[in-house]
């Protein structure tokens, strides 16, 4: 049962304890206090709330904008790699705040027509960002990445966004707002598969360009950040479908995807302890996706999932996934209940996963620090 957000941050407050709960409304309660007054979101699929449309994102996945995509909460496709909210919306829920609205929807940007405003934050999160730039993948004929954007791209989005506030603005921004940056990387990995750069490479490239992107927003002076690492992509239903049927680990997922990931959020952890160390009037907490991913696999139905690698929209057996034929094509259906799988489209989860993973960050034990510490800290004005 939820409880009163007024009331959890009045007993952080004293006791420098908080634990949030979601909000089932996506528009905030007056009245009641908020821990952040905006967040700002980067990463790709798995956080992006609208700034691709069908024909863009990662390849073979362009449908976002057809049924069944948003059929759970939202009834019409919006642009979510989901049947519903994803992670950074329940995220923006518990903060009694109104989901993000994407940065290409914000009125007056580069000229848009767009409507949105950005009064609680922006999402500038793309589906099929990669961490390194476009050109590389480009310059060594890996044209599995059709999507020129990167996180170089979603920092200049904001940097540009910057450019619109006054100074007072930036201030509370960077003092008041919550930085929420989403997992994004898998895609590096994902567009090499098949050629001759070695994993080893990407994740060399990966993380010394994502360490100089969290370095210039802590040099701007952002104060509470949440990083996520890579979830389990070796259970993904797109792994699954596509490795040997010998390369599995103990839990049934693919062995060596899981290990690429692991060995990845290895590497970004030890990063995040230098920042720290860098930047110590920053909070920087790691939402360790992996092991969260993997206790759901662990533990289906003590989080009411019934089936574990099986895409909830798609066609063809075992796993209802074809890589031409994916959710929203014509020969494409949707299962009745999304509710009871992990996995929405064979790469993106469904609503209730993200769910579990957003309440796993939030108030569970997956994030390190403590995601209450970090609240604690902001209530305190540290």
């Amino acid at each position: 049962m939820p409880f009163s957000i007024s009331l959890i941050l009045a007993t952080a407050v004293s006791v420098g304890i908080l634990f949030l709960s979601t909000i089932s409304s996506a528009a905030p309660t007056l009245g009641v206090r908020r821990p952040f007054n905006r967040i700002y979101a980067f990463g790709d699929s798995f956080t992006d709330t609208g700034n691709s449309r069908a024909g863009e994102g990662p390849a073979g996945f362009g449908h976002l904008s057809s049924f069944p995509y948003g059929m759970t909460y939202f009834k019409r496709p919006t642009n979510r790699y989901s049947d519903g909210r994803l992670t950074i919306d329940f995220v923006a829920q518990s903060m009694n705040l109104p989901f993000l609205p994407p940065y290409l929807s914000l009125r007056s940007t580069n000229g848009s027509n767009g409507t949105a405003t950005d009064s609680y934050g922006v999402n500038f999160a793309v589906s099929g960002a990669t961490v390194i730039k476009h050109a590389f993948f480009a310059e060594n004929n890996l044209t599995l990445d059709m999507t020129p954007q990167s996180l170089e791209t979603e920092l200049g989005w904001f940097e540009k966004y910057l450019e619109t506030l006054g100074t007072n603005r930036k201030v509370s921004l960077f003092k008041d707002s919550l930085f929420w940056i989403g997992e994004i990387g898998v895609n590096d990995y994902a567009y090499t598969v098949g050629s001759t750069v070695s994993s080893d490479t990407i994740r060399e490239l990966s993380i010394s360009t994502y360490t100089r992107f969290l370095e210039t927003l802590l040099n701007k002076g952002v104060r509470h950040m949440v990083v996520q690492g890579h979830p389990a992509t070796g259970c993904l239903t797109l792994a699954m479908s596509l490795a040997a049927e010998d390369d599995r680990d103990y839990l049934g997922c693919v062995q060596s995807v899981n290990n690429q990931s692991y060995t990845h959020n290895l590497a970004l952890q030890y990063k995040l302890t230098q920042l720290r160390i860098k930047y110590p009037n920053a909070t920087i907490v790691y939402a360790d996706y992996w092991n969260a991913y993997r206790e759901v696999i662990k533990n289906p139905s003590k989080y009411g999932i019934s089936e574990k690698f099986k895409a909830c929209c798609g066609t063809g057996e075992p796993y209802n996934f074809q890589v031409f034929e994916t959710c929203g094509s014509a020969t494409a259906t949707a299962c009745k209940d999304p509710s009871r799988y992990i996995n929405w489209d064979g790469v993106h989860l469904t609503e209730g996963m993200y769910k579990v993973m957003a309440d796993m960050f939030l108030g569970g034990s997956f994030t390190r620090p403590k995601f209450s510490y970090l609240l604690n800290k902001k209530l305190k004005g540290l």
